[in-house]
């Protein structure tokens, strides 16, 4: 094994450090940490081509003996400290079932199919996804005095999604399933072509949910004149508000004085609607922003002909989209299914389908997203060009500098005064650079968010969405076929430390009780075509946003 003997120049220190010439830069990283307390991953080492990276050949740096190195960096928090646990390691097998399921790479619970009732599984897995939602539940109390908990399907809810939270096995739903059936009948219809329970409409299961929880699922907050006042947890999170105007399409009412009427409508669904032109979502969803009604016309006397144009005035933080792919067919009694393909987006921008008073809110911080995007993408690409090739940075500067030599003219100038030569900065300067850009920029993104939409808790600040679940459909009517859900993955967080971090970009496909990792290219396949799985309900939400001091929450 040779060696070479150098010295490490760390904070006003210096350390005399053999380097083995054999080995990659990783290696001298974790003998500094042994000496400095400076993690590997904190430490900033400038050689010659710029920064040590991690895979660098120690060989072909040219090190030569007593040659002086500097190194940048601080140890991080706790950093520098060999400390003893505070608590003690548990392996797997010797964890409980509960808290199995909290580790980092578990596989979540799926629900046993109990008889036609995967539009249920697929419409719960896929409202699980709501982290604000599975706390809202936790903090529940069932307080109704004439309502039996056992029937009451919010605290049912609250107790199957904290039962899931503590297993990877499949669960059986059937309590909820009861109360579902017993407030809802419609869902204990019996099957007409056999014994058991007949299929039914996963939308219609999402909407009744959803309804029980906007009544059930509030809280109380104090406003600023101290009076307590109750909030729903649907209608802060996953409810929108409509600003509608409708004007009679007869030129004789209009003559005849009428003038269009305008309110205000909430909604907790945007609905898609396909047609022989219906190609993608926003076709859809523009499609259903304006419609036709026939009402009593006060002017004329007589029934007329109204259109009705819907615009958003608030966008949600959960935006629910319903593709209306059945329709009542006469001549077979039942609900049929449109087979068209519709496309959808894994980001959603709303902005276009708001009124003109939130889109002047919602572009300045939607246009400082993407330049920011940009921004950190250029950087990104960058660092990966430079770490494909670490030499190359540093022998251009090197050449420059080179050549520079060469040209440069007499430090001394006719007056006296003394030339100012260029400076070079190294991969450690130019990323602090960058990134104390993109620290401004991000500021600078949450001071355009606009005063009252950044109090209102649950609303989308930006108009940009982020897809994150899909309930799907595979048949041909929505009283037969089979139902499933997919849910992207959220980011691991260590359950000692609460660090949180970064998604890989797969989704996890609940079937029933089966439950598989799949990629992205997945949901791509889900905007229909036939009588395989095709998307009836997306789940969209919010993109997150920096905080003032520029950091994502």
């Amino acid at each position: 094994m040779a060696t070479i003997s150098v010295v490490i120049k760390h904070q006003g220190k210096k350390y005399d450090v053999e380097v083995d010439t054999s080995s990659t830069g990783d290696v001298l990283k974790y003998q500094l940490f042994s000496l400095t307390g400076v993690e590997p991953e904190r430490q900033k080492i400038l050689v010659k081509g710029g920064q040590l990276k991690d895979d660098a050949d120690m060989s072909k740096l040219g090190l030569k003996p007593g040659q002086v190195i500097m190194m940048m960096g601080t140890p991080g928090d706790g950093g520098g400290a060999i400390v003893r646990p505070t608590e003690k390691i548990k392996f797997l097998e010797d964890m409980t079932e509960a808290e199995a399921a909290q580790q980092i790479g578990a596989t979540p619970a799926g629900l046993v199919n109990l008889g036609n009732t995967c539009y249920l599984n697929s419409t719960l897995q896929a409202l699980r996804s709501i982290p604000e939602l599975q706390d809202a539940l936790a903090k529940h109390t069932h307080t109704s005095v004439s309502e039996v908990p056992q029937l009451d399907i919010t605290n049912q809810l609250k107790d199957l999604f904290k039962d899931m939270s503590e297993t990877q096995e499949g669960m059986t739903p059937f309590t909820f399933l009861n109360a579902l059936r017993t407030t809802f009948p419609q869902f204990a219809e019996r099957s007409k072509k056999g014994p058991g329970f007949a299929q039914q409409d996963a939308e219609e299961a999402w909407s009744q949910i959803i309804q029980q929880l906007r009544q059930k699922l509030q809280w109380r907050n104090p406003t600023e004149g101290e009076t307590v006042k109750a909030s729903s947890f649907i209608d802060t999170y996953m409810a929108g508000e409509f600003s509608t105007t409708l004007e009679c399409d007869d030129h004789a009412a209009r003559e005849g004085g009428e003038q269009p009427t305008s309110s205000k409508e909430p909604f907790l669904k945007l609905n898609c609607h396909i047609d022989n032109q219906t190609a993608h979502l926003r076709d859809g969803l523009l499609s259903g922003l304006s419609e036709k009604i026939e009402k009593k016309s006060e002017v004329l006397g007589r029934d007329a002909t109204y259109t009705k144009i819907s615009k958003i005035s608030r966008l949600p933080k959960y935006l629910t989209v319903h593709f209306v792919r059945f329709f009542w067919k006469r001549d077979v009694q039942k609900k049929a299914k449109i087979m068209r393909k519709v496309t959808f987006p894994h980001e959603l921008d709303a902005v276009e389908f708001c009124t003109d008073e939130l889109k002047k809110a919602l572009i300045p911080v939607r246009d400082k997203v993407r330049e920011v995007r940009k921004d950190e993408e250029d950087v990104e690409r960058a660092r990966k060009r430079r770490k494909r090739n670490p030499m190359l940075d540093g022998e251009a500067q090197e050449d420059k500098k080179k050549s520079a030599k060469d040209d440069k003219k007499p430090a001394g100038s006719g007056d006296g005064d003394v030339e100012m030569t260029e400076t070079y900065k190294t991969d450690a300067e130019w990323e602090a650079e960058k990134d104390a850009a993109l620290l401004q920029a991000k500021k600078e993104l949450h001071a355009l968010i606009d005063p009252e939409i950044k109090k209102d808790e649950g609303a989308n600040q930006s108009g940009i969405y982020e897809l994150r679940a899909v309930v799907t459909h595979q048949g041909a009517s929505a009283d037969s076929g089979h139902y499933t859900a997919y849910v992207k993955k959220t980011a691991p967080k260590d359950p000692v430390t609460g660090k949180v971090g970064e998604e890989d970009g797969k989704w996890w496909w609940f079937n029933d009780d089966k439950v598989t990792e799949v990629t992205s290219d997945k949901i791509d396949a889900l905007a229909g075509g036939g009588e395989s799985h095709s998307a009836l309900i997306l789940l969209y939400r919010a993109i997150p946003l920096p905080s003032a001091e520029g950091i994502m929450e």
